[in-house]
């Protein structure tokens, strides 16, 4: 159990409840297989931007004018966006994973994040509906409580805020299988 993961979940017990496991995903930053898809289309979005921005600022003519003014205040937060897919979603992500803490207990899942508010998600065992596990051949993985609105999975994953629910989950813990096998008997019990 991680001791940090721990101390920070025992807060959140309840009188008689007993706390199973403890974990963090894993930390820094980290590339997934959707970034296959997500990078050159980050590219492609920051080429345009920048495209777009060398080009308004070299327009022959008067660019003393409101339209002079307006093209490229207009695109620099369009090249903004454009770095934060590229780059800045990365940084996001490994905050937000920093800020990420799990618990198990006999009772339910909690899920305590948040980069700017703690936010705690309390899941009742016994009331879960789906419990679907990805792993990966070291061991790690993942724990969706629920399922997962592919619209919502495809696109949370460039940093913005996602639409729709997003499944709460254990994301990228290490004995994932372990924790999975954990979470199923106390759902039988």
């Amino acid at each position: 159990m991680n001791y940090d993961a721990q101390m920070i979940i025992q807060n959140e017990l309840a009188s008689g409840e007993r706390l199973l496991w403890a974990g963090i995903p894993k930390q820094g930053m980290t590339f997934r297989s959707s970034d296959l898809y997500r990078v050159p289309i980050s590219i492609l979005y920051l080429g345009f931007a920048i495209f777009w921005e060398i080009s308004v600022l070299k327009l022959p003519g008067d660019n003393a004018g409101a339209a002079g003014l307006l093209f490229p205040l207009f695109g620099l937060p369009i090249v903004l966006v454009g770095l934060h897919l590229l780059f800045g979603r990365f940084i996001y992500d490994s905050k937000k994973r920093k800020k990420s803490f799990y618990g198990l207990t006999d009772q339910r899942a909690i899920i305590v994040s948040g980069i700017f508010k703690k936010g705690v998600q309390s899941l009742n065992l016994k009331a879960l509906g789906d419990v679907s596990l990805s792993e990966k051949k070291d061991g790690s993985g993942t724990i969706v409580f629920g399922q997962e609105d592919l619209r919502t999975s495809m696109f949370s994953g460039f940093g913005f805020p996602a639409r729709g629910a997003v499944a709460p989950k254990f994301e990228m813990i290490e004995n994932a299988r372990q924790v999975y096998s954990q979470l199923r008997e106390q759902q039988k019990s």
